[in-house]
């Protein structure tokens, strides 16, 4: 019994005498330093925190961090959102009568982006996205801090169509389709007529 006590006395005098040093120690700014600096990890010692939002740590290039997506070059193929293991992006095609344009790698674009919604606060930053994107206009960006008040907030919406301009789209490529639809009926009809 008399041991527990002694250790009890031990283990709290261990804690109290490393949460004393921490107090005590110097309020010295960290300086910020790369991870392949020798003196990253020691530097901690004497430092007490970070001053955010002056003083910010540095972002390592491959770090996965906000999602940002280029929709000039968007095909909207849709791979990005059925990768998605967390099911954060929200995507709605529409299909064109024709080639509406080109994306910077020569790739030719057929369907209009009527919704790509991305949800961060769902995101869980796997970049999945970003690896089966076959035109590489979804990309991780390296802001990190992105504090808002409302949780909608953190839904971003990249696609600019307005629902009158993506009713009209439907609307042609219903026209199109019915027109495509009636002419192959006439031209059955036309070859069992004259056979």
């Amino acid at each position: 019994m008399y041991k527990r006590v002694i250790n009890g006395f031990t283990t709290a005098w261990k804690g109290l005498t490393l949460t004393v040093k921490h107090l005590f120690a110097s309020n010295a700014d960290r300086k910020i330093t790369t991870v392949s600096d020798s003196n990253y990890f020691k530097q901690l010692e004497g430092t007490n925190t970070i001053q955010y939002p002056k003083q910010q740590l540095p972002v390592p290039e491959v770090g996965r961090y906000q999602l940002d997506v280029e929709m000039d070059d968007c095909i909207v193929c849709d791979l990005c959102a059925k990768v998605c293991p967390v099911n954060c992006i929200d995507i709605e095609a529409i299909k064109a009568t024709e080639a509406i344009g080109q994306t910077s790698d020569g790739t030719i674009k057929r369907l209009y982006a009527a919704k790509f919604d991305i949800d961060m606060a769902k995101c869980m930053y796997c970049g999945l996205c970003t690896i089966v994107c076959p035109t590489e206009c979804i990309t991780m960006t390296n802001q990190y801090d992105k504090t808002v008040f409302e949780l909608s907030d953190l839904t971003y919406q990249f696609s600019d169509m307005p629902p009158e301009v993506a009713a009209e789209k439907r609307a042609l490529f219903d026209k199109q389709q019915a027109e495509k639809q009636a002419a192959k009926l006439a031209a059955m009809q036309k070859k069992e007529g004259g056979a």
